[in-house]
């Protein structure tokens, strides 16, 4: 992991985040590719996509996994890993169901009601990116959260691994499908003969699933566009600089585009940090050369000037000045308080929710949860009381937007004899 030292004086916050923002360099754009990717399987369904995953070196058909290989695969498990997997979908099941909202009704002065109702989606695909390693707590995550959310049908769509595919089915599901890519996506979104078709997809993967999500959002809904994982640690005095050191480590070892930064007033803090990053990278193969920035703040105000303009993925706050600030934070994809709450616990067990919003994305975006899978439907109920009271109020605007026939309709509840 290569480290950077960044100065962040007062009132230049913003313009050191979007500094440290671009420590990644852009991919090149797959666009061009990815069009006529999603546009092959569209048209011409499980041709077009056994063409591509053999192209990509996929499994090939059939790409649905038979339901007594999930089971298998569970059988097969280390009994710590089952178990982990087991915690896990337990602690993001209870966090999910928390987040279910009530339904509510309210009946208005004129005397019509409208209740407001969460209905979820039918169908529903989890897609577990399989680059470096499989994900079974991708699976987790998006296929717990989909359950809770009351979906009929939950599709995972992964690489062939055992552990995957008992992940998926500790978590109920078993609809498996072994493909991967733009192909993939596209074959969910728009169905194939062996395929069909899904309401709703998330999970993260690479550009080429990005942008295929990008593409087909239109037909399906989408969770969000995943880009490269970040960390931005903000400390102060009580911080330990080797357990950061470890997590901003733990951070990298999602490849050298996961950007990480520690954020700090005290200059000699920075510097024990950097000596223990130095130590401790020798010996962890798996960290990549991920981007690090040492961003030496003004104050901790600037420091969280700095987090909300970079506005990370993940943030941990260290130290009880540090601490004490999570009430105010408003751009991050999840906050981590106090030592003991590393990234990695929400990455697997914590219980939150791991697919979070990316590349900056977390001032406005937010991470999976069930309304993902769900639509906010309104269901309107009046009396002709109510009609005869609304209708002239409905016709003066409808008249006003051109449009005669609305306002017709409208005055049709106000007549005497309806």
């Amino acid at each position: 992991m290569r480290a950077e030292w960044v100065e962040c004086p007062a009132g230049g916050a913003a313009v050191v985040a979007a500094h440290v923002r671009a420590m990644v360099p852009s991919g090149d754009s797959v666009r061009s590719a990815v069009t006529a990717i999603v546009a092959e399987v569209a048209a011409h369904g499980d041709t077009a996509l056994t063409s591509h995953e053999e192209r990509f070196g996929g499994r090939g058909a059939p790409f649905r996994v038979p339901a007594a290989e999930l089971h298998d695969a569970v059988d097969g498990l280390k009994r710590s890993v089952r178990r982990g997997l087991e915690v896990a979908r337990d602690n993001v099941r209870t966090v999910a169901e928390a987040g279910l909202a009530e339904e509510a009704e309210v009946t208005l002065r004129q005397g019509q009601t409208v209740r407001l109702r969460e209905v979820p989606v039918r169908r529903a695909a989890v897609y577990a990116p399989g680059g470096r390693a499989p994900y079974p707590s991708s699976v987790v995550m998006g296929a717990v959260t989909a359950r809770a959310a009351g979906v009929d049908e939950v599709v995972v769509c992964a690489v062939h691994h055992p552990v995957v595919l008992a992940a998926a089915a500790l978590c109920g599901v078993e609809e498996v499908y072994a493909m991967g890519g733009a192909q993939a996506i596209a074959a969910l979104a728009y169905g194939t003969e062996t395929v069909p078709r899904v309401d709703v997809i998330v999970g993260p993967g690479n550009a080429y699933v990005q942008e295929a999500k990008r593409l087909v959002s239109g037909t399906v809904g989408i969770d969000g566009f995943a880009g490269p994982s970040d960390l931005v640690v903000l400390a102060s005095d009580g911080a330990d600089p080797g357990l950061v050191a470890l997590d901003l480590l733990a951070q990298a070892e999602h490849g050298e585009d996961s950007p990480v930064a520690a954020v700090s007033a005290d200059e000699q803090w920075l510097d024990d940090l950097a000596v223990e990053i130095g130590a401790r990278v020798r010996d962890r193969p798996t960290v990549a050369e991920a981007p690090c920035a040492l961003v030496h703040a003004a104050d901790l105000e600037t420091g969280l000037a700095f987090c909300e303009g970079f506005a990370p993925e993940h943030l941990e706050l260290h130290g009880a000045q540090a601490e004490a600030l999570a009430p105010r934070v408003r751009s991050a994809g999840c906050v981590f308080v106090g030592p003991e709450a590393a990234t990695a616990f929400g990455d697997y067990v914590a219980g939150s929710n791991h697919t979070l919003p990316t590349d900056g994305a977390a001032r406005f975006a937010s991470g999976l949860s069930v309304r993902h899978f769900t639509r906010r439907m309104a269901e309107v109920r009046m009396d002709a009381q109510a009609a005869r009271a609304l209708a002239p109020h409905g016709a003066a605007l409808a008249r006003a937007e051109g449009f005669e026939v609305h306002a017709e309709s409208m005055e049709a509840r106000h007549t005497e004899h309806s």
